[in-house]
């Protein structure tokens, strides 16, 4: 088999063209910085939306989860529970403000936060008062019953919804479940600015709070006065530009992605591997990426140090390292799944809660996953030849 002509992303942004003309109309009224009508307009579409009542536009998603930790009020020694499989930026925003991640497994239901095992550290951990919940690969966790525990034990629930725009948890969309949260507009996120981000609350006094916390926390005065820790965290008005562009493309974008999906699910039935997974009864994922699972009776020997991996290859096994490996050298992209929080060399030390003594979900599912190309510009032919590279892998 020949190498794929044109590289298959994991996730690549896909540029309409109303996102150029909004930039443009920035340049051409020289709004270059972090005022002008793009910002507004993308906020008020994002309100509507999401459903939520206020939404400030900032430079990241790591803005927007940093400013969140700081309104719910974490101070320095402060343990804070927090999704253990995850990107690092959900925990690193808990450490800007000196709190102290604990780490709650994942279930096999959503591979998000796990309800047992967060029922699990309230015992451990009364005291705790904030609760950070991640939507991982766009797909919700349990957030009725994950909310319901937090709130029945006093906390403040933080969204990070960064990569789950658009997907929906009992009819509500991902979001709204939180007392406050955070979304992204990353260059590979199902909508895009090159960069970007909202914090979303429903509360008009967080908002004002949060949007002069992200213009170096400037007071109204005819001078630069200033009484409090500041960031320069807003979004620009080029970047809102290429967000105001994209947004109405969302459920394009989706739908794409759910195609992708479902012919991963079928072209790779008969194999040892599963999708990664959703409450089909309750959730909507945006299906941002497509993840293998392999079973563990089909996995070959793989070992993984902090920097380097290594397989040996079995007949009728494979296992993640060789999969991507074998994409890579048919010029796609694959990734293994997010390593989990409480397994890296820089939150070796913090508290790692699971459902159960022993039970580490995170770590069984990090070991046997990965994220399948699952660009939306992929096509249905170049997918099937994605599909015979894997399948290949367990000949």
């Amino acid at each position: 088999m020949k190498p794929l002509e044109k590289r298959a992303w994991l996730s690549s942004p896909t540029m309409h063209g109303p996102e150029l003309q909004y930039m443009t109309e920035a340049f051409e009224s020289n709004w270059m910085s972090t005022v002008g009508e793009n910002i507004g307009v993308v906020e008020s579409l994002i309100t509507q939306r999401i459903g939520c009542g206020y939404a400030v536009a900032l430079c990241s998603g790591t803005a927007a989860l940093h400013l969140a930790v700081k309104l719910a009020g974490v101070k320095s020694g402060n343990r804070v529970f927090v999704s253990d499989m995850t990107f690092s930026a959900t925990a690193n925003a808990i450490m800007y403000e000196g709190g102290e991640p604990v780490f709650i497994d994942a279930d096999r239901d959503t591979w998000n936060m796990d309800p047992a095992a967060l029922e699990r550290a309230f015992e451990l951990y009364p005291a705790v008062k904030t609760v950070v919940i991640a939507n991982l690969y766009g797909t919700p966790g349990k957030m009725t019953e994950l909310c319901e525990i937090a709130h029945r034990h006093g906390a403040v629930v933080i969204e990070d919804a960064a990569e789950s725009l658009g997907a929906t948890y009992e009819g509500r969309q991902t979001g709204t479940f939180g007392d406050i949260a955070a979304i992204s507009f990353n260059g590979n996120k199902i909508i895009t600015g090159s960069c970007g981000g909202a914090l979303l609350t429903n509360s008009k006094e967080a908002a004002h709070r949060a949007r002069k916390w992200s213009t170096q926390a400037r007071e109204d005065a005819a001078w630069y006065q200033h009484e409090e820790l500041g960031y320069n965290y807003r979004m620009s008005n080029v970047v809102a530009g290429v967000v105001r562009g994209q947004l109405p493309y969302l459920e394009e974008h989706m739908a794409q992605k759910r195609a992708i999906y479902e012919r991963y699910r079928e072209g790779l039935r008969g194999l040892p591997v599963t999708m990664n997974p959703y409450e089909a009864a309750k959730a909507e994922p945006n299906f941002w990426l497509s993840c293998l699972l392999i079973d563990e009776k089909a996995m070959c020997p793989q070992e993984r140090g902090d920097l380097e991996a290594r397989y040996e290859g079995q007949s009728g096994k494979s296992c993640p390292t060789e999969i991507i490996e074998a994409l890579a050298r048919y010029n796609a992209e694959a990734r293994p799944i997010w390593k989990p929080m409480h397994l890296q060399p820089f939150f070796r030390d913090k508290a790692f809660v699971s459902a159960g003594p022993g039970e580490d979900v995170g770590a069984d599912i990090f070991r046997r996953g990965l994220c399948l190309p699952s660009d939306n510009k992929l096509t249905a032919d170049r997918q099937e030849r994605i599909m015979e590279i894997v399948r290949a892998c367990f000949a």
